[in-house]
C-alpha cells in the first residue's frame, strides 16, 4: 500500500472547518445563526492556531536527523495550512462584508464606525468612552531597541501609527518630529465587544468597541497626531507540556503548566491586511515576531464575540425554538430503578431532555437502598448541575466516587474547582494518571434490592455537560443489565486501583480490547464477503485517522465489503480510489446540532451488530485513552439507531460528499424529498 493513501490530518480538519463556514454562506440559515458560524469558525480557527500549528513548529526545532522519522516535512505543511487558511480567511471576509452586512442592514440593524458616525452619535460614543472604557485603556508606546512589549493571548489590539504634534528645531530649520507607534488594549473582557447606540426611527445601531477606542485615538494619545490604526491579536501555543508525566505530582505539573499558558509562545500574529508593510515590518521587529507567524486578516478579529451580538428581539433570525422531547418511560411517578430495570433506555440529546440524566443522580441521591455511585467527569460545566447532585448524594451518605480528567484541554480549570468542591463534600476523587486520559463516559449506581446487590448503569457518547448537552448530539444508554454492569465496575476499578489485567466480554475498552476486537469485527465482514454472503459496516464518527484502522478498513473494501462513513471532522481515508477503496463512501453533517455521537454497526452475517461509543477511530483514542464503545442488544433501539443513521445517510440537505480531495459539494436532493436530517430526527423521536 503506497505512501500517498492518506490525507493529511490538519489539511482534513481545515476541510472541516471549510463546512461550518459554508453554513455561514447558506441563505437559507437565519441571519444570526450564521453570524454564529462564523463565530464558531473563528473560535475553531483559534483553537487550531494554539494548539495543532504550534505543534507543527515545535518540530521545525528538532534535529534534522529527528525530523527525518517524520512521515511529512513540517516547514511544508505549514505552508499549506497557511496557504488554505489565507483563501478561507478571504471567503470568510467576503461573506461577512457582502452578505452578513447587507443582511442586517435589511432588518435595520446597522453597524457604525468612523466613516458613518452621526454627529449625535458621535457625542455618546465619546462620553461613553471617557466614562467607561478610558479607566481600562493602558497605551503602550513601542520601541524595538528597548524591551519587547508582552501582548496578551488571543486580546485585540489597535496598533497606532503617531506623529507628534510639536515641531523639533534642528540645523534652525522647523521639522515634524519621526514618527511613532504604540499600542492600546481592547477592554473586551471587562465592557463586551458590542455597544449598542440610542435606536432612531426604528433603526438599530451598533458599534464594536474597536471603534470606540479609535474614534478616541487622539483622546488616549494627547500631543499626537493619529497616522492611522490597525487592529492586531497575537495568538499563543496552548498546549500543556508536561516532559514527565511518570515522576513527581502529576497535578501540581497540570497546574504549573496552566500558569504558563498565558505566556506561550506565539503561533499566530492576525493583523489587518491594509496596514502598510513598513508599519508591519516594525511591529515584527518591535515584537520579535517571524515570518511564519504572520497571518493577514481583515478589519476586526476575534470573531468568537459575535456570539454575544446584541440581539433586538427579532426571533425571525434565529432558528425556530425545538424543545427537548420528553421520554415517557420516565415521566411516571415510578421508581427511575424500576423502570430501568424493566428494559434498556435510548436517550438522544438535544433531541430529548437532560434532565433525566439529572434524575438519575438526584434519585440515588435520595434512594434509601442505594450503596454506591461511581462516575467519570471529562468536560464539567460551570457551575455544574451533576457537580451539586454528586455533592447532595455525599451528603446523604452514600459512597460516591468521582473520577475526574484534568487533562481535558481548555476545561482543566473548571475539572480542578469541581474537583474541589466535590472532595469539600467527600467525595472520593481519583485524577489524571500518566500518559492516558480517560474520556469514557460512564456512571454506576449499587443498590440493594431483594438483598442483593444490582447494577443499574448509565453509558455515554457525550459529556456529563448539562450546556453542551443543549446542542451537541449524542446518545446515553441506561440499562441493567448486570453482565455489563459487572464490566463497568471493573473499569472503575481499573481507575482506582490501575490494575492491568482486566477482561471485557460485553464492553469494547481501551486500551485494553477496543482496537483488537474492532479489527475483528472488520476482518469478519472481509471473511463474510469473500465467502459470497452479505458484508457492511457502517461507522458515524467525529474523526477518523488512526492509520492502521484505515488500512483494515481499505482491505475491507477491496474484499468487497460496503462501507459507509458519516465523519463529521477529520477524515485521513481516501474514498473512492481504484483497486482500493471502492467500496467506500464518506459524508459529512454540519448543521444547527454538533454531531457527537459515535455508531459502529456491523453486518455480521445479517445479525447486526450495534454499539454506541465514546472513541473516535484516532490513534489517540484507541491506544492513549481509556474509551468504551457499548453494545446496543435491545431489538427497539437497535431499530431506533438504524432508523436515524439512515436518515443521515440519506441527507440532502446539509450532508457533504467527502471525496478525494474533500471538496465538500453538496449531497443534493435531485427532485428527492428533502431531507434534513437533524429535523427528521426530531420527529422521529416525538412521543406518540
Amino acid at each position: 500500500m503506497g505512501k500517498n493513501v492518506f490525507f493529511d490530518r490538519e489539511l482534513s480538519w481545515l476541510s472541516f472547518n471549510h463546512r461550518v463556514l459554508q453554513e455561514a454562506k447558506d441563505s437559507s440559515v437565519p441571519l444570526y445563526e450564521r453570524i454564529k458560524f462564523l463565530s464558531i469558525y473563528s473560535s475553531n480557527l483559534d483553537e487550531f492556531f494554539r494548539v495543532r500549528v504550534a505543534s507543527l513548529r515545535s518540530l521545525l526545532n528538532l534535529k534534522e536527523k529527528s525530523r527525518q522519522t517524520l512521515r511529512f516535512q513540517p516547514r511544508i505543511l505549514l505552508k499549506k495550512i497557511k496557504e488554505t487558511v489565507k483563501l478561507q480567511q478571504e471567503e470568510f471576509g467576503k461573506i461577512y462584508r457582502e452578505e452578513i452586512i447587507p443582511g442586517l442592514n435589511e432588518q435595520n440593524i446597522f453597524l457604525v464606525d468612523e466613516s458613518n458616525i452621526s454627529e449625535g452619535q458621535s457625542n455618546f460614543v465619546k462620553t461613553y468612552f471617557l466614562d467607561l472604557v478610558l479607566p481600562y485603556v493602558q497605551p503602550t508606546l513601542l520601541d524595538k531597541n528597548n524591551i519587547t512589549t508582552f501582548l496578551h493571548n488571543r486580546s485585540i489590539y489597535l496598533a497606532v501609527k503617531l506623529r507628534s504634534k510639536k515641531k523639533s528645531h534642528s540645523s534652525g530649520r522647523a521639522k515634524l518630529q519621526r514618527f511613532k507607534y504604540a499600542i492600546a488594549e481592547i477592554p473586551a473582557d471587562r465592557l463586551g465587544r458590542f455597544i449598542s447606540l440610542p435606536a432612531e426611527n426604528g433603526n438599530h445601531f451598533v458599534i464594536f468597541l474597536d471603534d470606540i477606542v479609535r474614534i478616541n485615538l487622539s483622546t488616549l494619545f494627547p500631543g499626537y497626531r493619529i497616522e492611522c490604526a490597525y487592529s492586531i491579536k497575537l495568538t499563543r501555543d496552548a498546549e500543556l507540556y508536561i516532559d514527565d508525566e511518570f515522576s513527581g505530582d502529576l497535578l501540581q505539573k497540570i497546574k504549573k503548566g496552566l500558569s504558563k499558558r498565558k505566556t506561550g509562545v506565539p503561533s499566530r500574529f492576525l493583523y489587518d491586511n491594509e496596514m502598510p508593510d513598513d508599519f508591519l515590518k516594525f511591529l515584527q521587529d518591535a515584537l520579535h515576531l517571524k515570518n511564519d507567524d504572520l497571518i493577514p486578516g481583515g478589519r476586526y478579529h476575534n470573531f468568537n464575540d459575535f456570539f454575544n451580538f446584541p440581539n433586538f428581539e427579532k426571533p425571525q433570525l434565529e432558528y425556530e425554538s425545538m424543545l427537548p422531547q420528553s421520554c415517557r418511560d420516565f415521566d411516571n411517578p415510578v421508581s427511575i430503578f424500576d423502570v430501568i430495570a424493566k428494559k434498556d433506555i435510548l436517550l438522544h440529546f438535544p433531541y430529548q431532555s437532560f434532565r433525566y440524566i439529572l434524575k438519575f443522580l438526584e434519585s440515588a441521591a435520595e434512594d434509601a437502598n442505594v450503596k454506591s455511585i461511581r462516575i467519570t467527569l471529562y468536560r464539567i460545566a460551570n457551575e455544574s448541575l451533576i457537580i451539586r447532585s454528586l455533592i447532595k448524594a455525599a451528603e446523604n451518605g452514600k459512597d460516591v466516587t468521582a473520577f475526574v480528567e484534568v487533562k481535558a484541554r481548555f476545561d482543566e480549570e473548571t475539572n480542578f474547582a469541581s474537583a474541589d468542591a466535590l472532595v469539600k463534600a467527600g467525595v472520593k476523587v481519583h485524577f489524571s494518571f500518566p500518559g492516558m486520559k480517560v474520556h469514557s463516559k460512564l456512571c454506576l449506581i449499587e443498590r440493594t434490592e431483594k438483598r442483593k446487590t444490582r447494577f443499574h448503569s448509565y453509558l455515554s457518547t457525550g459529556n456529563f455537560n448539562e450546556k453542551t448537552a443543549r446542542i451537541y448530539s449524542d446518545f446515553g444508554l441506561f440499562t441493567s443489565n448486570q453482565e455489563m454492569g459487572k464490566e463497568i465496575k471493573r473499569i472503575f476499578n481499573f481507575l482506582e486501583r490501575k490494575s492491568e489485567k482486566e477482561k471485557f466480554n460485553h464492553l469494547l475498552v481501551a486500551p485494553f480490547n477496543l482496537r483488537k476486537t474492532l479489527m475483528q469485527l472488520i476482518d469478519s465482514e472481509i471473511k463474510a464477503a469473500i465467502g459470497g454472503n452479505s458484508s457492511e459496516i457502517i461507522l458515524k464518527l467525529n474523526s477518523l485517522e488512526d492509520r492502521k484502522i484505515i488500512r483494515k478498513l481499505y482491505e475491507a473494501s477491496q474484499a468487497g465489503v460496503k462501507i459507509k462513513l458519516i465523519i463529521r471532522g477529520i477524515c485521513c481515508l481516501l474514498p473512492g480510489l481504484k483497486d482500493l477503496s471502492e467500496n467506500i463512501e464518506v459524508i459529512s453533517i454540519v448543521d444547527r446540532f454538533l454531531e457527537h455521537s459515535r455508531i459502529y454497526i456491523f453486518n455480521n452475517n445479517g445479525d447486526k451488530k450495534y454499539f454506541l461509543a465514546s472513541a473516535d477511530w484516532m490513534k489517540r483514542n484507541l491506544s492513549r485513552r481509556v474509551e468504551v464503545a457499548f453494545p446496543v442488544y435491545d431489538k427497539e433501539i437497535q431499530e431506533r439507531i438504524q432508523k436515524i443513521i439512515d436518515l443521515q445517510w440519506n441527507d440532502n440537505q446539509k450532508a457533504r460528499i467527502i471525496d478525494q480531495n474533500q471538496t465538500n459539494n453538496y449531497q443534493l436532493s435531485s427532485g428527492k424529498k428533502k431531507i434534513r436530517s437533524q429535523y427528521e430526527i426530531y420527529e422521529l423521536i416525538k412521543p406518540d
